[in-house]
């Protein structure tokens, strides 16, 4: 079965060298069909003092967030109310869109657009996926449904969402939702 050797400078933590072989693991597994304990992985580690580029010995650059992390953590601070925290993970010029909504690109649009919609949303989780676009950008989608309560304090929940996030330099820069709220009380 595949046999990935994987070259890196010192540097990073076990945590970010986890990251990397779950990765490539799974950029494998997309084109070979095999279980990931199929899969290999081996990571050499160079001293900085044994590498050279450009006639100068370099440091690894630092590890991006972790994409589905940066995504959870938003929508906690969403969910919490914690506009501050949530603002801090936005890049330039993000924007999101909702099901009925038109592109919005501030919190408070989303919050506004919201309360006549619903007194309040939360979300169990049913997994995340990240990917690598061709671009800049990490993809995350996040999958589940939603509990919460209409204008009129009626509560619901078991509504499907899919939330599909771009992730640039370690900041949200895109967010697109789609759930079934509609199917569930006539909203427009």
């Amino acid at each position: 079965m595949p046999i990935i050797e994987l070259h890196i400078l010192e540097g990073y933590n076990d945590a970010d060298k986890t990251r990397m072989g779950e990765a490539l693991t799974d950029a494998i597994r997309i084109v070979v069909p095999a279980p990931p304990e199929a899969v290999t992985l081996m990571i050499h580690e160079m001293p900085r003092s044994a590498y050279m580029r450009g006639r100068q010995h370099r440091t690894p650059t630092p590890a991006l967030p972790d994409p589905s992390d940066l995504v959870r953590r938003f929508l906690t601070a969403m969910q919490d109310r914690d506009l501050e925290t949530a603002q801090s993970m936005l890049g330039l010029g993000f924007t999101m869109t909702f099901p009925g909504s038109k592109q919005m690109q501030s919190l408070e649009a989303l919050i506004d657009w919201a309360a006549p919609r619903y007194r309040f949303v939360t979300k169990t989780y049913d997994g995340f996926d990240a990917m690598q676009s061709e671009g800049a950008q990490a993809i995350v989608y996040c999958r589940g449904t939603l509990s919460g309560e209409w204008p009129d304090g009626t509560a619901f929940e078991g509504i499907r969402f899919i939330d599909r996030f771009e992730v640039t330099e370690g900041l949200l820069t895109r967010q697109d939702v789609w759930n079934d709220i509609s199917e569930h009380k006539g909203i427009t």
